[in-house]
Order: structure tokens, then C-alpha cells, then sequence
């Protein structure tokens, strides 16, 4: 599943596709039927990029998309909507290490209804772009030299950097003639 540039943004419900940024925020439209589009601003609002969302676990956090591809596994998911109990339930089934005392009802509720939310969105189906390795091994063979092993660059991934616009220098203006005060006669 590719979740790049899906957002949950605080105190909006659902998620939002991340269609540009500006020099103040993100341009940000809902991944609902109703498709409404936002602007976020950085200094107001508070974003979460779900590829970087972990749950709190017992030994190590757990990554949101590992969530996602137990839940995509699992026969019956449940909605959204059932009792605290079937979804702890179904939370130890799919993430039997999450820590209980710090993964609340709440935050269960919300893994699921975006699960439900995504399951159905083409990018959700499709297949991160694999990395390729990036050292090679070679096996030494009897009798010869050790093998040298090939290191490959990684490749290179960068964020759409925002373009603002330098406003024009301003024209350089005549000094205005000052007049003398007259004196009283």
C-alpha cells in the first residue's frame, strides 16, 4: 500500500490527500465522496502523514501501514462503531503487542474507520515501489581472492519544495521637493 501524501489533520474528521503546498500551508482535498478541498495552515494546524503514524507497542512503536496489511488479512473486520471490547479483541488479533494501557478505544476506532476509508482507494492496493539493495553479496570461492563487493547508491527521493513568489523590486522614486515654510510678514 502506497499512503504517501495521506494526512490526518487535527480537529478535521476523515483524511486528506495532499494535492500541493504553498508558502503557508498544504492545499488538501478530503478523501470522501464530497471531495472538499482545504487549506492548511502550518502555523494553525497540526498534520500527521499516515506512512509516519506508529501505534504504541511493548517492545517497539508498530508502524500504521503494518496495521494496515494485518487488517487487510484478517476475514471479518469490524466497523467502526462496535463496543471498546470486539475492537481490543480484534486489536490483539491483528497487533497482539500493542501496549493496552497507552492504545485507548478512541485511538482503535480511528485505525479502523481509516481503514475503511482506504480499502477501496486504488493506492491503497498498490504496491510500494520496491528498493532495490543496497549492497550486493558475493560469495568467495575457494582458492581466489575475496570479492569485492558492490555497493549501489540508494535511490533519491525528495519532497516537492514549495515555490514562492519574490515580490518585484520597487522602482527607485524621484524625492519629492520639499517646499521652504514661508515666513509671516
Amino acid at each position: 500500500m502506497n499512503l504517501q501524501g495521506i494526512v490526518a489533520v487535527s480537529g478535521k474528521p476523515g483524511l486528506w490527500k495532499a494535492l500541493s503546498q504553498n508558502k503557508t500551508g498544504f492545499i488538501l482535498e478530503s478523501l470522501d465522496a464530497q471531495k472538499t478541498k482545504l487549506v492548511a495552515n502550518l502555523s494553525t494546524a497540526k498534520l500527521a502523514a499516515l506512512d509516519e503514524i506508529t501505534i504504541f507497542g511493548y517492545d517497539d512503536d508498530i508502524k500504521l501501514t503494518d496495521i494496515f496489511a494485518r487488517i487487510k488479512a484478517a476475514q471479518n473486520v469490524p466497523d467502526a462503531k462496535v463496543d471498546g471490547k470486539k475492537l481490543r479483541e480484534f486489536f490483539n488479533e491483528v497487533a497482539p503487542d500493542h501496549d493496552e494501557e497507552k492504545v485507548y478505544a478512541s485511538d482503535m476506532k480511528k485505525v479502523i474507520s481509516w481503514y475503511h476509508l482506504l480499502k477501496d482507494m486504488p493506492f491503497f492496493k498498490e504496491e510500494e515501489a520496491a528498493a532495490e539493495p543496497l549492497v550486493e553479496e558475493v560469495a568467495p570461492v575457494e582458492g581466489e581472492k575475496p570479492a569485492v563487493v558492490k555497493v549501489k547508491k540508494a535511490p533519491v527521493t525528495t519532497a516537492p519544495k514549495a515555490v514562492t513568489k519574490q515580490p518585484a523590486p520597487k522602482a527607485a522614486s524621484k524625492p519629492k521637493a520639499v517646499s521652504k515654510p514661508r515666513r509671516a510678514e
